[in-house]
């Protein structure tokens, strides 16, 4: 099982904390976000990790190098971070993963090192991390279930009444839905040269081809994605204090 991590991004609205310093690397209860996801990642017995970096690139190396010198996370750049959404950074790590079984992590999350062991338990091999217990509004990104909890729709777009709550940002993926989303990102990257779109898109498409994805319900464990300072402070008062 490898773990991919999405980390290129600029964090514009997250300024002036990442003026000087990627998103990933904000400390919260002076431990980093990528750090807590690490450690995460780790205490379920996932060790090999795929980084895609971008902004301040340099800054992910060294902590990384100096954090977990025992490990040898594999970095790929992501040169047009600044043009490009994470669709695209995940296309970036297809000649790594291709034929692997993967999870894959939004770096911007400040989460319960729980929620991966109930993606890893869950019995469907491609599932998805999703937060019930949220009122969802236009900005996060929303699933439509059916009676079984397989996702049929996944998207900012979808009717706040028929949505079942939030994806948090991480998924389980076996290597056949991992084979079947790279040959989508190759033509959506590619060929329609959809680039600057998130790559919920993609999963969108790998569904309806046939490839069943199912939703995990974690709400009972903290989590909280920082795309704000006043998402950065929201964390700091209620999610923080439940983690430690």
């Amino acid at each position: 099982m490898k773990a991919v991590i999405l980390a290129a991004g600029i964090a514009s609205r997250l300024r002036p904390l990442t003026d000087g310093t990627p998103k990933c690397l904000l400390a919260l209860g002076g431990k980093t976000i990528l750090q807590r996801t690490i450690d995460n990642l780790l205490a379920n017995g996932v060790d090999s990790f795929v980084i895609v970096t971008g902004y301040l690139h340099e800054q992910i190396e060294a902590f990384m190098r100096t954090q977990y010198p025992h490990l040898r996370p594999q970095f790929l750049h992501n040169d047009l971070y600044a043009s490009t959404n994470n669709i695209y950074s995940l296309w970036l790590t297809r000649e790594t993963v291709r034929g692997e079984n993967i999870l894959l992590l939004d770096s911007d999350i400040l989460f319960d090192a729980r929620i991966v062991g109930a993606l890893l338990a869950s019995p469907h091999e491609n599932s998805l991390a999703l937060n019930r217990d949220i009122a969802v509004g236009e900005e996060e990104i929303k699933v439509r279930l059916d009676e079984e909890q397989r996702i049929r729709e996944i998207s900012k777009v979808i009717p706040l009444a028929a949505a079942a709550g939030e994806s948090i940002g991480i998924e389980r993926f076996s290597s056949s839905f991992v084979d079947m989303l790279f040959v989508t990102l190759e033509e959506m990257v590619v060929q329609e040269k959809r680039v600057d779109i998130f790559y919920e898109a993609a999963f969108e498409r790998v569904i309806e081809r046939g490839c069943d994805l199912f939703a995990v319900d974690i709400s009972e464990f903290p989590c909280m994605e920082l795309d704000t300072v006043e998402d950065f402070r929201a964390a700091q008062r209620h999610i923080l204090p439940e983690l430690s």
